[in-house]
């Protein structure tokens, strides 16, 4: 089949290579309208029960995740000149398109009593003459006596100031929202500059915006970086520039496609599918390595062009196919799971790792039959010296120190099943920014002075309408608030029972004493003045403590919101802590009469996470199976099939194993390391073996001989390519996001693994089946010779007897 293939391409080239061309540039116009993916959540199928809760809280309060925080620490925040600059920094971000409110100091409002009206007036605290020091003295007197403010707005220990701004929870799925964000953190640096004091900045708006801008930046730079370093790599092996630029066309056509199948499939650039074009660079160069060497050692046997291209077409298209086919199994499993990102990364890569084969598989020899033959030059990389010095140590070591071969395997295997056992499952928000990156510690500021700024949210169900506003309840929320805020982790909880007690202080005239749920002496008072005057400005638009009251209660007054800022705890650890609340909650609320929900962005997060991390396992098993039956297919044989599987699961174990010792925890960028080698390792076993299974006829069924020809003959191209692999991946460990770094150096570290374990265990295995068969010969011979000495005694003795009959 291969030969008519090989026919087939080269009596067709020209309107192959056509054909292609013309493809591509169809394929270049989708390309260009990629957009990048601002939508957060895809990790989590639509069905997940918690993802359930957390659409059902939305569209009960709306979005969590849309604020923006901005914090200062300073003794002199209440000085004349700085607070005046504070206040000017509050209305500019004000003015920023797409920012809906602002809440900080200066906007503070405070409740004032009127007994002739018998109303609560919400009145600006900060008001009058600020222009005069003592007037600002004594306002920020006022401020401490409100405790509604302390620990939201300041931290009077630290002297520590936030300012909260909401941003309308459309633009965040838009591109717009890099605007927005950019806009905010120009006025923030701008203000930090003036008066000489470094602005926090931090919130999951500007976080995820700033993460995903980065990140794209870079897998451009990679992209480029792996042109440029994969280019100069082949030069060196091939010492021409034709072989250079054939492979560097193959691989821009596969990165065009890859980016053109992501518009065409109606898809966007996400963290996962923008890893797709790098990918396919460092995937399809090895399918031109072996094309290129197979027709450089095929010319050199006898110097005929076109059988070498034939040859190259026959022996190499099944390896290429069936390499870039696991290849592809390794990435495509990802489209039979739930979520929604891994299915998309799963369906592309998969899909454009079999177009990449497509593609090298027509342009190659096409090009090649038209280019002269190469010249010797072009052709002595096969007899580097030091190569072929390499290559004679491991046919030593493989022939002469197999026991040491053995060895040195079993104690890396058992170090790494040790390391194993130390593997631990964990993820931050931050798990990717390195601890100096002002992100890191603008958010460990907020977690020191606030105690974080990642949102938690409770919804509490009452089961009847007005349930909220009921003082039972009110007193309930007030006990939930108290449990969350004694936690260490959990800022303390803003809920409408916090506005009751704030309304409660200011019937007392201020008296921060009786900021606390009212009694049922109380209630009777209060009423009337809880329908507050000044709830409206005088644009008629709600005041900003009114709309922070009516927003922690759904329009029935059925459900009720408990808001709370905590720290980046980690997928690990937020469990534990949810779980310790439950029972205590249980308490406070009883089931019968009440349903407490925990959501939020934070348990979301968690939530999506475990479910990658779930899925990337579950992928990787499925790959391990379908590979293990495309070699089944491949070499028909139950010993061959585990010969091929040993030298890739012992890199595979070997890096699991680095990640327990060093402490390496598994989230979804360390998971897909494991995949990602999977598909690309078990490639250079695939073309160890199907050159050892073609050249054993010609060895007259010589184990040991074939062996030894398959290291020379495959182990130069399988170096070549390892080392292409190798640069390609070590590019990202340059990168400064841990899963970008992680996924390049560990699974550089496995390919590595790969290599040396294909070029030393496998041929070890390959003659120790060598053994194995002499041994079963040797037994079967035994056999046949018993029984012919037991013919031979029983002719014997019916010999005997007809004697004796005689």
């Amino acid at each position: 089949m291969w030969q008519r293939l090989a026919g087939f391409v080269l009596k067709f080239r020209l309107p192959l290579l056509v054909l292609l061309l013309l493809s591509t540039a169809v394929m270049t116009y989708y390309a260009s309208k990629v957009e990048l993916s601002y939508e957060p959540n895809k990790s989590i199928p639509l069905d997940n029960l918690k993802y359930q809760d957390y659409l059902q809280f939305k569209s009960q309060f709306g979005e969590d995740g849309n604020m923006i925080v901005i914090g200062v620490q300073t003794d002199s925040f209440f000085q004349k000149e700085f607070f005046h600059d504070y206040i000017k920094l509050n209305e500019d971000i004000r003015k920023v398109e797409f920012v809906e409110n602002v809440l900080s100091v200066p906007f503070a409002i405070n409740l004032v009593k009127n007994d002739s009206t018998r109303k609560l007036s919400a009145e600006p605290l900060f008001k009058g003459d600020l222009q005069q020091q003592a007037v600002l003295d004594s306002l920020a007197g006022a401020l401490n006596n409100l405790p509604f403010y302390k620990g939201l707005l300041y931290n009077p220990d630290t002297h520590a100031y936030m300012m909260m701004i909401n941003i309308n929870k459309g633009v965040m799925g838009t591109a717009r929202r890099i605007e927005v964000v950019s806009n905010v953190m120009k006025l923030g640096t701008a203000f930090g500059e003036k008066h000489h004091t470094e602005v926090r900045m931090s919130g999951l708006p500007l976080i995820r915006t700033i993460v995903a801008t980065k990140v794209a930046n870079e897998l451009g730079l990679f992209l480029k970086l792996s042109f440029v370093l994969t280019a100069l790599i082949l030069f060196l092996f091939f010492r021409s520039f034709g072989a250079v630029l054939m492979s560097m066309i193959v691989v821009a056509i596969g990165v065009i496609w890859s980016v053109a199948t992501i518009v065409l499939l109606n898809y966007k650039i996400t963290l996962l599918t923008g890893l797709i074009p790098p990918l396919i660079v460092v995937i399809g160069i090895p399918n031109c390595v072996y094309f290129l060497n197979k027709y450089h050692t095929e010319y050199a046997k006898d110097g005929n062009k076109t059988r070498a291209l034939v040859h190259m077409i026959q022996r190499m298209g099944i390896v290429t196919l069936f390499t870039n086919l696991t290849a592809a199994i390794g990435f495509g499993v990802f489209c039979f799971t739930k979520s929604a990102l891994l299915k998309e990364f799963g369906i592309v890569a998969g899909l454009n790792i079999m177009l990449i084969f497509l593609i090298s598989f027509i342009f190659l020899p096409s090009v090649l039959s038209y280019l002269p033959a190469p010249k010797t030059k072009h052709t002595n990389y096969m007899n580097n010296r030091l190569f072929r010095s390499l290559l004679d140590g491991l046919t030593a070591l493989v022939f002469r120190y197999r026991p040491w071969v053995y060895g040195v395997t079993l104690v890396l295997v058992i170090a790494a099943v040790t390391g194993m056992m130390k593997l631990h499952s964990e993820a931050h928000m931050l798990d990717d920014i390195p601890q100096s990156d002002r992100l890191y510690t603008d958010l460990k500021f907020f977690e020191k002075n606030f105690k974080g700024v990642m949102p938690l949210e409770i919804a509490v169900d009452t089961k009847k309408k007005n349930g909220v506003v009921n003082l039972q309840t009110l007193e309930k929320l007030d006990q939930l608030s108290k449990l969350i805020a004694a936690q260490p982790d959990f800022a303390r909880p803003l809920s409408v029972a916090e506005g009751i007690k704030f309304a409660k202080q200011a019937y007392y005239n201020g008296d921060s004493s009786n900021y606390s749920v009212p009694n049922q002496f109380d209630i009777g008072f209060l009423a009337p003045y809880l329908r507050m005057k000044g709830g409206t400005n005088a644009s008629g638009n709600a005041t900003a403590f009114t709309k922070l009251v009516s927003s922690f209660m759904d329009s029935t007054r059925q459900v009720a919101r408990v808001s709370v800022n905590m720290a980046d705890v980690g997928s690990a650890r937020l469990p534990v802590l949810l779980d310790s609340l439950r029972p205590q909650v249980n308490q406070i609320f009883d089931s019968t009469k009440y349903k407490v929900t925990f959501t939020g962005t934070s348990v979301i997060f968690l939530e999506g996470s475990r479910f990658i991390i779930n899925g990337l396992t579950e992928s990787i098993l499925l790959a391990f199976v379908l590979i293990i039956f495309c070699m089944l297919y491949l070499f028909r044989s139950w010993r061959m099939l585990l010969i091929s599987l040993i030298p890739n699961i012992i890199p595979l174990a070997v890096t699991a194993g680095v990640m327990g010792w060093l402490n390496i925890p598994l989230k979804p960028s360390t998971v897909l390391v494991f995949s990602v080698a999977l598909g690309i390792a078990i490639d250079v076993t695939i073309r160890f073996l199907v050159n050892f299974k073609q050249e054993l006829p010609h060895h007259n069924l010589d184990i040991s001989a074939t062996v030894k020809q398959t290291i020379h003959e495959t182990g130069l191209s399988i170096i070549y390519t390892s080392l292409i692999l190798l640069a390609g991946f070590m590019i990202f460990s340059f990168s400064e996001f841990g899963g970008t770094k992680a996924l390049g150096w560990l699974t550089s570290l496995t390919l590595l693994m790969a290599m040396i374990t294909n070029l030393t265990i496998l041929p070890a295995l390959l003659l120790w089946m060598e053994k194995a068969l002499l041994k079963k010969a040797r037994k079967k011979e035994l056999w046949n010779t018993l029984d012919e000495e037991r013919d031979m005694d029983m002719s014997e003795l019916g010999l005997k007897d007809r004697e004796k009959e005689d």
